[in-house]
């Protein structure tokens, strides 16, 4: 009997830098990659894992955005808006 391991799928994402206060910069979530809800504001606890280099975090509903994960600056490696990063999230249940 082998061991099963379980492979998050990635996707590609187009960076955001988001205009205002702080410019925080997002990659977009597909539906497809997304939570099945949201949680309270708006956002799921998540494992996040951006070109390699993986972190706990959240993603969060917009209204007109969709599901966004915020890409902070030490884990985009030089990378910001219209960069293109590969990206998996997967929901972590434990901080839910």
């Amino acid at each position: 009997m082998g061991m099963r391991v379980t492979v998050t799928p990635t996707f590609e994402a187009t960076l955001v830098r988001w205009s205002g206060p702080g410019g925080w910069v997002f990659a977009p979530v597909p539906e497809a990659h997304a939570p099945d809800a949201a949680g309270p504001f708006g956002r799921v606890p998540v494992t996040a894992t951006v070109d390699g280099r993986t972190w706990s975090t959240s993603v969060w509903r917009d209204r007109k955005a969709g599901w966004l994960l915020a890409v902070p600056a030490r884990i985009r490696a030089g990378k910001d808006d219209g960069d293109v990063v590969t990206v998996a999230v997967e929901v972590d249940r434990a901080r839910m």
